[in-house]
């Protein structure tokens, strides 16, 4: 549960606009969906799809390490990796495990045969979506895990996107229909809290000091 007393003491750091910044954009939040990127080579794709995800209102990125280690560019996530939350794993596995634990369905996004076209996805259930290497695409690993495939419908030569595009073109889509529908997809009273803490907490400067203040102020 949210300590409510600390979030009204650290909201009192913030302007009025910004905490209502914070209520809007949470508005537009949604852990109906998520996204899982496995082992992605290069760097400022991951950072790329950070950021297609906080701007299209998804909450929770997967992020596996399996064989490549990673850091934030911070550049191109254009400070995403603050409003995102961010899960990694070290394989595959793992990753697999835990959004299943959550409730989530297997989207895997790949050319297969039987895949799913785009518009044609139904956005009903809660998935998960995974995104491959740039030049393998998804491990079979995932392929033979999934509850079903996706693809983006093309019609040229080329027969692949790159992987922050194409995670782009998903995301703003499948967000787009969920909000227009009946669906259930906005956070919860207490998954808004817990973001609002966060926020504000990454929102403060020197906050370490600030949080260390408070709680000797209430345990004196």
């Amino acid at each position: 549960m949210t300590d409510l007393k600390f979030l009204e003491y650290l909201e009192g750091f913030l302007t009025d606009s910004r905490k209502e910044k914070f209520l809007k954009i949470l508005e537009n939040r949604t852990n109906h969906f998520t996204i899982a990127m496995e082992d992605v080579y290069q760097l400022h794709n991951t950072s790329a799809v950070m950021r297609s995800c906080e701007v299209f209102g998804i909450q929770e990125l997967n992020v596996v390490e399996q064989k490549f280690g990673k850091r934030i560019d911070t550049e191109i996530a254009m400070g995403a990796q603050k409003w995102v939350d961010i899960n990694r794993f070290n394989t595959m596995q793992n990753c697999i495990d835990s959004v299943k634990e959550k409730g989530y369905q297997i989207i895997a996004t790949t050319p297969h045969n039987d895949s799913c076209l785009l518009h044609e996805f139904d956005i009903t259930k809660r998935s998960a979506i995974f995104f491959g290497t740039e030049k393998q695409g998804l491990s079979q690993e995932v392929i033979d895990q999934a509850d079903g495939f996706l693809k983006i419908p093309m019609v040229g030569f080329t027969e692949s996107l790159n992987i922050s595009v194409s995670a782009a073109i998903i995301i703003q889509d499948i967000t787009s229909r969920l909000r227009q529908s009946t669906i259930d997809w906005k956070l919860n009273d207490e998954e808004i809290l817990a973001k609002r803490l966060l926020w504000a907490k990454n929102s403060i400067k020197d906050i370490k000091r600030i949080e260390e203040r408070y709680y000797a102020e209430i345990n004196h």
